[in-house]
C-alpha cells in the first residue's frame, strides 16, 4: 500500500484523465477502453448549488476562479413550477437562478447557483474533509502560486497551504504539481491545480490561464452500493479504483495519520472528462453532517447528466431500487434548453438530475 497525501494521488490520477495527449503514448491504465457511441450517460454537465450568499459566490466563483456569469435569469411560471416538481422544493421557498460557465470552453461544468429567499439547513456543518457528502469542484489553471494567492486575498482559507511536488513521466524525469484546496462557500471546496515542466493542463484553460470545473468530488460510505448505483443505473464506468494510505495531517486534506482510503474514479464511456471522485474511508469513522446532501439544502446537492435514453435510465433505476423523484417531464431549461428531463436519488440521497435534448 502506497503512503501519499491523497492531494497527490488525486492529482496522479487527474494527470493522464483530462489531459489531452496521446494515452497510448503514456501506456496509461487509465486509457477509456469503451467508446462515447456506447455511453448512457455522458460527461457532468451541471453541478447545482443552493446558496443564501451571492455576494461570496461570485467573489469566489467569478472574481477568484474567472467564471462568467449570467442572471439573475427570468423563468416563467411554468419553468418554475416544473423545476420545484423534478428538485422537490417545498412552496415556501423561492429563488432565483444564476448560470456560472467557462466563456469558451463548452468541455467545462457549469454552476448553477439557486440564490434561495431564505436559509435552508446546509448540507456540510463545515469544511472537515472527513463530512460525508459532496466535497468539490476541481479546477485546472496554468499557474497555481499566484491564484493561490488571488484566492487568499480575497478572504478564502483553505485546508492546508500550497502543495508543491514532483510528479514521474514515463521516461522517469518528473514535472512539477501546484494544487491548492480551498475552503469555497457553503462549506463546499474549490480545487485549483496547475501542472508545470511543459505538461498539458488537466482540462481545457482559456486564455486568461484559467479554466474548469473540470470534475466533482464526494465523499462516501458503503461505496460498493454507491458505485454500483453510478455503473449500472447511469451506465457509467469505473476507471480506477483503488486502495491508498493517506500522509495525514501532512497532506492537503489534513487527514488523520494512517487514514486508509478507497479512491474511485468514474467516467461517462469514452470520455476523459467531466468525471467523479470518489473516497470511502476504511479505518476511520467519517464525519455525518446534520442534514442530507441534497438542495434546497444550502450547498452542492445536485449533479446533472445529459443522457442518450432517458426511459432506459429510469428503468435502470427501477431494477436497482433507487428512489424516483420525478418521472419524465418536458421542460426548456436555462442550463440545457430544451429536453426530456426526471430526477432521482443516489444512495446517500444526492440528487441526481438526467436529461435527454429534445
Amino acid at each position: 500500500m502506497k503512503t501519499w497525501s491523497s492531494l497527490h494521488y488525486i492529482a496522479l490520477l487527474l494527470i493522464i484523465i483530462t489531459s489531452g495527449f496521446s494515452y497510448a503514448e503514456t501506456k496509461d491504465a487509465l486509457a477509456p477502453q469503451s467508446s462515447v457511441k456506447d455511453a448512457l450517460a455522458l460527461p457532468l454537465h451541471t453541478a447545482t448549488i443552493a446558496t443564501v450568499s451571492l455576494q461570496e459566490s461570485l467573489l469566489f466563483y467569478r472574481d477568484g476562479m474567472g467564471m462568467t456569469v449570467e442572471g439573475p435569469i427570468k423563468l416563467t411560471q411554468s419553468q418554475i413550477d416544473t423545476q420545484r416538481k423534478l428538485w422537490q422544493i417545498p412552496t415556501d421557498i423561492k429563488w432565483e437562478t444564476y448560470k456560472l460557465y467557462r466563456k469558451g470552453i463548452s468541455q467545462a461544468i457549469q454552476i448553477q447557483l439557486l440564490v434561495l429567499n431564505k436559509p435552508t439547513p446546509t448540507i456540510h456543518d463545515s469544511w472537515n474533509s472527513m463530512e460525508l457528502g459532496p466535497f468539490s469542484l476541481g479546477f485546472p489553471n496554468d499557474n497555481t502560486i499566484k491564484l493561490d494567492k488571488k484566492i487568499r486575498d480575497k478572504g478564502f482559507g483553505a485546508l492546508n497551504v500550497l502543495e508543491s511536488y514532483p510528479i514521474p513521466r514515463t521516461d522517469g524525469t518528473t514535472y512539477q504539481i501546484d494544487e491548492t484546496i480551498f475552503n469555497a462557500p457553503d462549506f463546499l471546496h474549490g480545487v485549483a491545480i496547475t501542472r508545470g515542466g511543459g505538461m498539458a493542463p488537466l482540462g481545457p484553460i482559456a486564455k486568461d490561464g484559467l479554466g474548469g470545473p473540470a470534475y466533482s468530488a464526494q465523499i462516501i460510505e458503503n461505496s460498493p452500493q454507491h458505485l454500483k448505483f453510478y455503473t449500472d443505473v447511469l451506465g457509467l464506468e469505473i476507471r480506477s479504483d483503488r486502495e491508498f494510505k493517506s500522509a495525514g495531517d501532512k497532506g492537503a486534506m489534513n487527514l488523520p495519520n494512517g487514514t486508509v482510503f478507497r479512491f474511485a474514479i468514474v467516467y461517462s464511456k469514452g470520455a476523459t472528462t467531466g468525471h467523479m471522485l470518489f473516497v470511502d474511508f476504511r479505518n476511520v469513522e467519517p464525519v455525518r453532517p446534520t442534514n442530507k446532501p441534497t438542495i434546497p439544502n444550502i450547498g452542492l446537492g445536485m449533479w446533472t447528466y445529459p443522457v442518450t435514453d432517458i426511459n432506459e435510465v429510469l428503468s435502470n433505476a427501477k431494477q436497482y431500487g433507487s428512489e424516483i423523484v420525478s418521472g419524465v417531464v418536458e421542460m426548456d431549461s436555462p442550463m440545457f434548453g430544451k429536453a426530456k428531463v426526471a430526477t432521482l436519488r443516489a444512495p446517500n440521497g444526492f440528487l441526481i438530475e438526467v436529461f435527454e435534448a429534445l
